[in-house]
């Protein structure tokens, strides 16, 4: 048998052969086609609105507004972390008592204020008011809450009102 005598034999396979194989290539086409039109749509929408260096220029801005707020957010934790160590020996709580220094006298004119940061180290200033020879302020420092001169009962509520106080940052 000689190779036409073949080819003539198996002509029906060959051609239903190669028209499957078309088939499956047209369905292959056909799904191609529909994914492409789903990417055209969805590059339609993303471009919208600006050319393709608009949107490199927009990538960039971008970019930038970012490095620039990572910039900003340190500084701005540096400053933050400078105030919380700022008001650790800020004053933060206070104490005031009025009093009349002498009973005959009244208007309770004398006060003590007691200013103490929040280790409880600061001052006691003792304001004693007289008619006749003026007025007189005394200061006591107080360290963590105590202090090392003996304290009027006065002074002993001024300091315990601003140890008791809790409005102060943490």
């Amino acid at each position: 048998m000689s190779l036409s005598e073949i080819i003539s034999s198996y002509n029906e396979y060959l051609i239903m052969g190669l028209a499957g194989l078309s088939l499956l290539l047209l369905i292959f086409i056909i799904i191609l086609s529909v994914k492409q039109g789903k990417l055209n749509k969805k590059y339609k929408k993303f471009m919208t609105g600006g050319t393709g260096e608009n949107l490199e220029e927009q990538i960039i801005a971008r970019f930038a507004d970012i490095d620039q707020l990572k910039s900003d957010t340190k500084f701005l934790s540096e400053e933050l972390t400078k105030v919380k160590e700022n008001l650790q020996v800020t004053y933060q709580k206070v104490g005031v008592v009025k009093y009349d220094a002498f009973k005959e006298m009244g208007g309770k004119l004398s006060f003590v204020l007691a200013l103490l940061d929040k280790n409880n180290s600061g001052i006691l200033l003792n304001s004693v008011h007289s008619s006749r020879e003026g007025c007189y302020t005394y200061l006591k420092e107080i360290i963590k809450g105590e202090s090392f001169l003996e304290l009027s009962e006065d002074e002993k509520k001024a300091l315990n009102q601003a140890l008791s106080s809790t409005n102060f940052m943490e």
